[in-house]
């Protein structure tokens, strides 16, 4: 089970807040060519798509390539921005042996129960010398992240995440090298302030799971740094990228 599950109002609010402007995603873009650099008639599995965003971002990105959506959750499939995308998770991907020539997999490896069993899978899914992409706030890395910032309850949260370490090994075990690790700044919001007016507790795992009391602490704190604070909300999450063996 993923540590929450995204219903309507989940999805909704996560299509809301989470998708990024053009300015916020040009960091991303520049870091996806650099470790991957789509060739014409590549296929690229996004592998957790949610609403939308990053398939609909790839495929404006990068001339003839295919992506292929894969999301668990029937109310973000139903708000994905996407279309087609297939209902399947990371232990249990829709897709032939050796069909695919990358993953990208953002801001869902936390909701993986079994790190193990889906670094298996995605062998399995993927040609020889594929990469996998994995975009993430991983756990002891929130120094970075602005949310973290005003809910310093919600880094008990990021800290059952798995840290960079279990993923390289889970992976490892299934016959993947780390290729590359590095922080991407990306603009969250043009504010703090328009930052704190957007902000929907139900699109983020640890908001979700920190107590009523926690949450109204954390945007009380927000609401008054943004009084005064000026300029983008910049927040750095991680890219993890991981290449298949033969």
């Amino acid at each position: 089970m993923a540590r929450i599950a995204y219903d309507t109002a989940g999805a909704a609010a996560f299509e809301a807040t989470r998708h990024l402007s053009d300015d916020g995603l040009t960091a991303w873009r520049e870091a996806v060519t650099r470790h991957l650099d789509p060739p014409p008639g590549m296929r690229l599995l996004d592998l957790g798509s949610g609403t939308g965003m990053w398939a609909r971002a790839f495929t404006a990105w990068y001339d003839r390539i295919e992506v292929i959506a894969v999301e668990p959750a029937e109310a973000m499939r139903a708000r994905s921005v996407f279309q087609p995308v297939v209902p399947g998770d990371a232990e249990r991907i829709p897709l032939d042996d050796g069909s695919v020539d990358a993953a990208w997999i953002s801001t869902v490896i936390h909701h993986v129960p079994d790190l193990t069993r889906a670094a298996r899978e995605l062998r399995r899914v993927l040609r020889p010398g594929g990469r996998v992409l994995i975009r993430a706030a991983f756990a002891g890395r929130h120094q970075a992240i602005t949310l973290f910032r005003y809910f310093p309850e919600a880094v008990r949260v990021l800290d059952g995440y798995p840290s960079v370490a279990e993923v390289e090994a889970a992976f490892a075990a299934a016959g993947f090298g780390t290729v590359g690790l590095e922080q991407v700044p990306q603009v969250s919001a043009a504010s703090l302030r328009e930052a704190a007016a957007a902000l929907r507790r139900e699109a983020h795992t640890p908001l979700q799971l920190i107590n009523d009391d926690e949450y109204a602490a954390g945007m009380a704190r927000l609401r008054a740094a943004a009084q005064s604070e000026t300029g983008p909300v910049v927040d750095a999450l991680d890219l993890l990228v991981l290449s298949r063996g033969s």
